[in-house]
């Protein structure tokens, strides 16, 4: 499958934004709660989203059924068994919504992104556009 090297290279950035925010809140958070027995410890594989204790991710979605429109849904896991808060597991997500909210401008200068809530999660909106093919 041919991928285009734009479409790629924003990609890889927004996979960096990410992978950032993921450090950021397992230094943060990584010892609130005991970690998934099956989930390997921090820094063990080469994917923040495959260990720690928090998994996020963007995950693209055309927005069918959406006020919002396309963009992409910042998906979040905390990789535990022990009993999360709903109101914990809101802060945690809200926080991670805020890093990214703040690091977009970094990461992609001069493009109009921002972090809206959709629903019951938070998603990426704005230009994604390639410029000229």
């Amino acid at each position: 499958m041919y991928t285009h090297p734009k479409l790629a290279a924003f990609t890889d950035t927004l996979e960096r934004l990410f992978r950032e925010v993921d450090e950021m809140l397992e230094d943060r958070w990584g010892d609130s709660f005991s970690l998934h027995p099956n989930r390997p410890g921090r820094g063990k594989t080469g994917s923040p989203e495959m260990d720690g204790l928090f998994e996020i991710a963007p995950d693209f979605t055309a927005g069918i059924g959406s006020r919002k429109g396309r963009g992409y849904l910042v998906g979040f896991r905390v990789a535990t068994l022990d009993k999360v808060p709903p109101e914990q597991f809101e802060a945690f997500m809200a926080e991670a919504a805020a890093l990214i909210r703040n690091r977009l401008p970094l990461y992609f200068p001069g493009r109009s992104l921002e972090v809206v809530r959709d629903g019951k999660r938070f998603k990426i909106t704005g230009d994604f556009s390639l410029g000229e093919v």
